[in-house]
This record gives C-alpha cells, structure tokens and sequence, in this order.
C-alpha cells in the first residue's frame, strides 16, 4: 500500500470517522431509506428461516414500526415446481426442470432490479442450488451471469454454520415440529452441504461473511449481521 493509499484509507468521508487501517471503507454511504438486500444461506438446521424472520422485524433493518409489515421474504426452497408436498423446486431441480429454474431465477433477479429501492431477504437462493446439484446430481451450475445482476444491487450472503458436535442436538429439536422426520435421517448429508457452500460462498462475487449458530441464539446472530450490514453499507441501495 502506498504513503497516498494510506492515508486516504485513514482519512474520513465526508462526516464520517477514520477508518482502521487495514479496513475496507463501507461500499455505500448511508442513505435516506433502508433498503438491504440478504441471501442466507446454510444447510438444514442452521436457523435460516428463523433468521429470515427476525431479520425482518429487526429495527436496525427494516426501520423501526408500531405494526406488523409485510416486507418481502422469498426463498428457493419453495417446491414450486410439483403438485405435491416436498416436492422439487429451484434447488433440486431434474434435469427436465432446469431451463424452469433458469427462467425462475432470471424472474426474481429482475424483480429486484425492478424493485431495487426496497428491502429483500432471500432464505435460500442459487447457492444452495449449486451445492445440491453438485452433491446429488454431479453437475456444476454456472450462476456468474446472476451474480453479475446481484452486486449491483447491492446484495450480501450470510453463511450459517454449526459446529459438527451440535447437529445431533439440534436435530432432536426439530424432529418434535417437523412434518418430514425421515430427511434427518443423515447428519452426514448437512455436514458435506455445509463444507460445499463454504467453498461456494468463498468463491462468490457477492460480499458475505460467516456466522456460526450453534449456541442458537437469534438474538446475538442478528445484531452482528446487523453490525456486519452496517460497517459494508450494505443497509442502503447503490445510488439511494
């Protein structure tokens, strides 16, 4: 780093504080409206649904209310694609379905350009899709030409994880409230899921960090996504 680079890297904005050395300054300044947009993604039994939820009552995310709003939350676990109970989707799609989900993601990804002043948080998207396609089908999706579309936007990815000691434990949890025990059977299908995404997630172009959820506390989990969303800028829309 040059004499020059440091010490603009040191210097403030614009009403703003000197950054840390070292840290990168927030891509986009604060703006007059809330507008984040977050993928979470994870393997089964990390939250993410949860999360999605809280999130999206978070004050520090979507502002603070008196009532209950219905700020758009879309997932791709949606079995949209047969008509019946868990069935496939834009994850697990067949190879029959797959210009489907091409089309379906071409869709949302368009919506969000068409309603880019505005917050989104996806429980799910094409990550997930890549990790379930190369484990259970062999095949690699290439999503360049959607992410291409997401970092203008402004979008982030949250990684959740749990330590491999707590999957047993949260398992049982679940199998008291869940419609479908029997896809818990193998632990051992999550574990391999979470290490693919690690390495999807690291090689995406979106900006994302990891979060581990093993403890289960939502509370904490969502004040540093928060945090983490604020020091990016990533609580404000390019442009806004």
């Amino acid at each position: 780093m040059t004499s020059e680079s440091r010490r603009a890297a040191r210097e403030p904005a614009a009403g703003g504080r000197p950054a840390a050395e070292g840290v990168a300054e927030p891509r986009w300044r604060p703006g007059p409206k809330l507008t984040p947009k977050i993928i979470l993604e994870g393997t089964r039994l990390t939250h993410k649904t949860d999360l999605a939820f809280a999130l999206n009552e978070h004050p520090r995310i979507v502002g603070p209310r008196k009532y209950r709003y219905h700020s758009p939350l879309v997932s791709a676990e949606w079995c949209a694609f047969t008509p019946y109970p868990w069935g496939r989707g834009l994850i697990d799609f067949a190879p029959e379905e797959r210009e489907l989900a091409m089309e379906t993601y071409a869709t949302w990804v368009r919506l969000f350009e068409l309603s880019r002043h505005y917050s989104w948080i996806v429980d799910r998207f094409h990550l997930s899709t890549m990790a379930w396609q190369r484990i259970h089908a062999g095949r690699d999706e290439d999503f360049g030409w959607l992410e291409e579309r997401l970092v203008p936007l402004g979008f982030h990815v949250v990684l959740l994880t749990r330590r491999e000691e707590t999957f047993e434990a949260a398992r049982a949890e679940r199998l008291k409230v869940s419609g479908k025990p029997d896809q818990y059977d193998d632990l051992g299908v999550f574990l391999r899921e979470q290490e693919v995404l690690r390495g999807l997630v690291t090689a995406s172009a979106l900006p994302s960090r990891e979060f581990d959820v093993s403890d289960g506390d939502l509370g904490r989990v969502c004040d540093e996504v928060v945090d983490w969303m604020t020091e990016t800028g990533g609580l404000w829309a390019p442009g806004a």
